[in-house]
């Protein structure tokens, strides 16, 4: 059965994409066969991560959405940047596939005119599990609370929530956990991001879990590398013996242990 987890942040900025597709590709080097899913379509570039440009889409989530196709033909195998990434030749076992949304102006104004239908957006979720046999199914839900979010949130056996040190994203994250709680997620976990060095983790942790009634699956320090980057690949890919890798893998683990 395949396990539905959307990665949600109440704020913008905090790094959320960047987390999915690190982890998803950790899982998917593991061994497992994972899809991400770019629900956020007021706002997507999950894409640009894996190197798949608009060139390269044929369909995205807003043609399955608007019935012009199937959601099996919007899923685009990415497996092959695993090993590009990583400059390795070895097979990867698992495998790694992306639903873009579009990122034409026209399709977003649509979307942001029109809305959508969220149980055909359900609907092709079930439905890519299916087809493509997943073990995990990664939703990259928008900032905020709107219809589209909660469905994803709704639906999910996992919601992982970022946040930021930061007194804003603290409110804000309040109100998300209150929400996934309404909604009886099976799961919760936390992930705070971008966290100054100099801080003292454990003690940071400690404050968090205590505040939300909610463990910190972990914490990812701020990074000149992962800035340095500026999402033109995938970080655990090019350091993997970084400290946030590291932590990466760990959230990984804990998920796996879920099951």
């Amino acid at each position: 059965m395949t396990q539905i987890i959307a990665i949600h942040s109440f704020r913008g900025g905090t790094g959320k994409s960047n987390i999915l597709a690190n982890l998803a590709a950790t899982m998917a080097r593991g061994g497992k066969r994972v899809g991400i899913v770019d629900a956020d379509i007021q706002s997507p570039g999950i894409h640009i991560l894996f190197g798949l440009n608009e060139e390269k889409i044929n369909y995205s989530l807003n043609d399955y959405l608007w019935g012009r196709c199937d959601i099996k033909d919007t899923a685009y195998d990415v497996t092959h940047t695993l090993m590009a990434e990583s400059g390795e030749t070895s097979t990867v076992n698992g495998k790694l596939y992306l639903i873009p949304s579009s990122i034409k102006a026209g399709e977003i104004a649509r979307i942001l005119r029109e809305g959508y239908d969220v149980v055909l957006l359900n609907d092709g979720f079930q439905e890519l599990s299916h087809c493509l046999k997943l073990d995990y199914l990664f939703i990259d839900t928008h900032p905020g609370l709107n219809e589209e979010t909660l469905l994803s949130i709704g639906i999910s056996n996992v919601a992982i929530v970022i946040l930021r040190p930061d007194s804003q994203d603290f409110q804000g994250t309040a109100v998300t956990l209150d929400v996934a709680r309404k909604l009886k997620v099976p799961k919760i976990l936390l992930v705070v991001n971008k966290a100054l060095p100099a801080l003292d983790f454990a003690d940071l942790q400690k404050q968090v879990e205590t505040t939300y009634n909610a463990p910190v699956a972990g914490i990812l320090p701020l990074s000149v590398e992962m800035v340095q980057l500026a999402s033109k690949g995938i970080f655990c890919l090019r350091y993997s013996d970084h400290p946030i890798c590291q932590t990466v893998k760990g959230i990984a683990e804990q998920i796996f242990n879920l099951e």
